[in-house]
């Protein structure tokens, strides 16, 4: 990763307002349950149960962004996405007595949160094609130095209001749609200006939903390993946390967990760079090295019931995800064209997925056995997951080659005197 000083001030520019919009979000949602809990007097189950809408608008959104990239313009579907956004979240705080209102409005939230992701990836890998890899990478991290600032803060709010943490958010949200506003007035709109980085036309722009989906190549076996990523990744939250409860272990043991992934995904980025130069030198390969990286740390906390363990664990499937977060809007963007945004939000919903089916079932398996289930549920989806990778990498091998060889064809009839 270059050293930062070395980007343009329009790089810079869109980093800083991604590092705020990234705070602002994560005030609320370490909050969502305790709000539910505490301040509306609901069950943990209602807690749950909103948890689960938020998520299903999240998956919602990111499927209608990337259809709608192309019918609204990349600058009214990122603006009015995080201005409305921000209106949901404003007026939460107003509308939260009513708990049938609160629901539907958790649900909203959580559309209008992910309507803009796609969005925002593809301009990216529009605006910045030379560099996206590195760009989606450096976004990544960026967002993640901002959770780290916003969830530490967030405990600080809620003790002085639960709203505050809210309205926080929305301002920040509200900021950030007016910092594109005039962000893209300036530089343009990637993919839809002229003037902007020129696409591989890899697909046709008036394509129709059916023939995109039917080019299963670009997105399927991506998305259904990273679901399934997702689905494991759930062993944190619903397995290694009642464990540590179970055990005796002081409960500030599980931040602690979290708080070493902050830090190696700031430190580690050189040792990232280094197993990419050395055995992951693409983006289909990164995606295979991640899915193994997760299935040794899943194989690790399945024969290493102990705080030590955990913490490997966490180191190595920090490590996966540090590989296969850039490398899919990068994938997508590189290989999607025009049609990019709608394949971000396809692989991004389908990927989501993973992320509702996982507590529920993980819920249930540690109510049977406790730690193991949950933990040979997680090895297992690792395992399928870097078996659909290995598939995208051939597939999208095998693709390269073909075209390579009509490409060559081509010119050799071009070449041939008639």
């Amino acid at each position: 990763m270059r050293i930062l000083s070395q980007y343009p001030k329009e790089i810079k520019v869109f980093l800083a307002a991604s590092l705020i919009n990234a705070v602002g979000s994560a005030l609320m949602w370490p909050l969502v349950t305790m709000f539910v809990f505490d301040e509306l007097g609901r069950s943990m189950a209602d807690a749950g149960f909103v948890i689960l809408v938020q998520s299903l608008g999240g998956i919602a959104g990111q499927l209608l962004g990337g259809a709608l990239y192309h019918r609204l313009g990349v600058k009214r579907l990122i603006i009015g996405a995080l201005g409305l956004n921000a209106a949901g979240l404003l007026l939460l705080p107003l509308l939260s007595h009513s708990w049938p209102i609160f629901i539907a409005m958790m649900g909203l939230i959580g559309l209008f949160n992910a309507l803009s992701m796609p969005a925002i990836q593809a301009f990216i890998g529009f605006r910045f094609a030379d560099r996206r890899g590195e760009l989606f990478n450096i976004v990544y991290v960026a967002n993640n130095i901002g959770v780290a600032i916003g969830t530490a803060l967030s405990g600080f709010l809620a003790d002085i209001s639960y709203s505050l943490s809210f309205s926080m958010n929305g301002v920040t949200s509200a900021v950030f749609a007016i910092f594109f506003l005039f962000y893209l007035q300036r530089v343009g709109t990637g993919g839809d200006s002229s003037s902007a980085v020129k696409l591989k036309k890899l697909s046709p722009q008036n394509a129709s939903v059916w023939s995109l989906l039917l080019d299963v190549r670009i997105y399927l076996f991506m998305a259904l390993g990273t679901m399934l990523i997702n689905l494991g990744n759930s062993i944190w939250n619903t397995g290694v946390s009642p464990f540590i409860i179970s055990e005796g272990l002081p409960k500030q043991m599980f931040g602690y967990l979290w708080t070493l992934n902050g830090i190696l995904i700031f430190v580690a980025q050189p040792l990232i760079t280094l197993i990419k130069r050395l055995s992951a030198r693409t983006i289909t390969a990164q995606l295979t090295a991640s899915a193994l990286f997760y299935l040794a740390g899943y194989v690790v906390i399945l024969t290493m019931h102990s705080f030590p363990g955990m913490v490997l664990g966490m180191v190595l499937t920090t490590f996966g995800e540090m590989l296969i977060a850039p490398a899919i809007p990068a994938f997508l963007s590189e290989n999607g064209g025009k049609q990019a945004p709608f394949y971000l939000g396809l692989a991004g919903g389908i990927g989501s997925a993973g992320r509702v089916l996982g507590p529920y079932l993980m819920g249930h398996l540690y109510d049977i056995g406790q730690l193991t289930p949950v933990a040979w549920l997680a090895v297992i989806t690792a395992a399928v997951s870097t078996m659909f990778f290995v598939v995208h990498s051939l597939v999208n091998r095998r693709y390269r080659i073909r075209q390579a060889a009509l490409q060559a064809h081509a010119e050799t009839a071009a070449a041939t005197p008639q």
